[in-house]
């Protein structure tokens, strides 16, 4: 599957069309996924600045999930500053 980066409108399509499919309103699926309704709202609008935490919890209390990988060179090397332990 090739590489892609989504915009943060288009996980709030994602998470939109995801919580229809599922006969969800927006705030059954705030209290679902342990956030509030106007974080719902925000998210759902692509809002860039929405927390990657709740982010998260609406993601997975709707059932999605996502895959990060790391660029190949990078896989294996340590964030800067980091030290061996």
């Amino acid at each position: 599957m090739a590489r892609r980066n989504l915009t943060p409108s288009e996980i709030g399509n994602v998470v939109r069309t995801t919580r229809k499919a599922a006969g969800l309103r927006q705030d059954e699926l705030a209290g679902a996924a342990g956030v509030g309704l106007r974080f719902v709202v925000d998210l759902e609008a692509g809002k860039p600045t929405a927390q990657i935490g709740k982010t998260l919890q609406v993601l997975a209390a709707l059932g999605c999930s996502i895959e990060i990988t790391q660029p190949a060179e990078t896989k294996g090397a340590r964030p800067n500053g980091a030290r061996k332990a």
